[in-house]
């Protein structure tokens, strides 16, 4: 049941990594929401990474993954 616990609280832990990234999720959302009926794979690939990239970052500074 240790298991469960640590995912637990990683998963506690989700609402601040989010929130510590809000503008590059918004980047992200924007460029999906403007090509709404015709998003392509790889049309918001670099605000992707972006916002993956700080998702990263903001887990590792409070010593979690994602």
């Amino acid at each position: 049941m240790e298991a469960v616990k640590r995912a637990k609280e990683r998963f506690a832990k989700y609402p601040v990594i989010f929130s510590k990234c809000s503008k590059q999720a918004s980047v992200y959302a924007r460029c999906v929401l403007v090509r709404e009926d015709s998003v392509k794979k790889d049309d918001c690939a670099k605000e992707f990474k972006e916002f993956q990239a700080c998702l990263t970052s903001a887990a590792k500074d409070l010593k979690t993954r994602i």
